[in-house]
């Protein structure tokens, strides 16, 4: 593979990781604290939060489609492990696989919807995202947590392994190595991008396209259920906010497309929407060492999310056709 190509392949990626150092040097430079490990590790808990919905996001984007359900499943599950995270290490253990387990089927839902139920992506998890919320609701009326919540789990995966290393960062590099990477080399892997690409191209080629696409919502699911979980350790209760879930929802489009996936599906990679997840977040953050009123900063966050959708598009002006655009 020579240089050229890949660097025209991974150009969205390296764009975001430019974008996000720039934006955390800044921030560390000006945060009254400086470069400490607590400064680190609090920067890359809320960072790898929104890398995890981002992620979600990314699984379906590369099938061409948008799951704005992700939000909701990010609080259906968390709101679920606020209850199930509980007891002794083995019933702790079980509730993390029911969770996970929780988001899987959520998944399951949308991508048996699309398929089947030939809906359009967005159409079907307008309507799913909704069922989640309601689901939210039963589990937690007001916001709360078990008495019997496993804190020591919640306080290690918010915590610094050997006191330096946030342990939310090692996770997330486990995930890229353990579950993204074989998935992007496998057959269904190979067949997700075919399928964004060019869905009838896919097919005409024997590729399975319904496998590729149910498991895209499947593993999207999962990784919503993945910062469910996340969100549950990180403010140690669970809560059916509908703010929470329509502006994760929101922010993964925006770190996804920052993160050089694109919307029309078939280009990008997840590790790209980590980077557009952690330079969204480090945005953010800027907004609050710099003391902006809090009126203004969805306001400048909205900008900033205009500005990554038109990234994604602007390439569309560069080509003549489809098939150039993915050549």
């Amino acid at each position: 593979m020579s240089w050229r190509y890949w660097f025209s392949d991974n150009r969205g990626t390296l764009l975001a990781v430019a974008i996000f150092l720039a934006m955390f040097v800044l921030y560390i430079a000006n945060h009254p604290a400086g470069f400490t490990a607590n400064v680190v590790q609090t920067a890359a808990n809320k960072g790898v939060l929104l890398a995890l919905v981002a992620i979600a996001q990314t699984f379906v984007v590369l099938t061409a489609g948008i799951d704005l359900s992700v939000g909701m499943i990010l609080v259906m599950t968390s709101c679920l492990a606020s209850h199930i995270l509980a007891g002794t290490p083995l019933l702790t253990g079980l509730g993390v696989a029911g969770v996970l387990g929780a988001g899987m089927l959520a998944g399951a839902l949308n991508g048996l919807i699309v398929i089947f139920g030939r809906l359009q992506p967005i159409v079907a998890t307008i309507a799913t995202g909704a069922i989640f919320f309601g689901i939210a609701l039963i589990l937690r009326p007001t916001p709360g947590a078990s008495p019997e919540l496993n804190w020591d789990l919640a306080d290690m995966m918010m915590g610094k392994v050997a006191n330096t290393v946030p342990m939310s960062l090692v996770v997330l590099a486990a995930l890229v190595l353990f579950v993204w990477i074989p998935f992007r080399r496998s057959v269904i892997g190979r067949a997700t991008y075919a399928v964004g690409s060019s869905e009838i191209a896919a097919y005409m080629s024997g590729m399975p396209i319904r496998r590729a696409k149910f498991t895209a919502y499947v593993m999207s699911g999962l990784f919503a259920a993945m910062g469910g979980l996340y969100l549950t350790f990180f403010t140690y209760s669970g809560e059916a906010s509908l703010s929470n879930g329509n502006t994760y929802t929101l922010y993964s489009i925006a770190a996804v497309v920052l993160g050089g996936v694109s919307l029309f599906g078939g280009r990008g990679s997840a590790i790209g929407a980590i980077f557009g997840a952690l330079a969204f977040r480090s945005i953010g953050d800027l907004l609050f060492v710099f003391d902006l009123d809090p009126l203004l900063q969805p306001l400048f966050q909205g900008v900033v999310l205009m500005i990554a959708v038109s990234i994604g598009s602007a390439r569309l002006f560069q080509v003549r056709n489809r098939l150039e655009f993915f050549s």
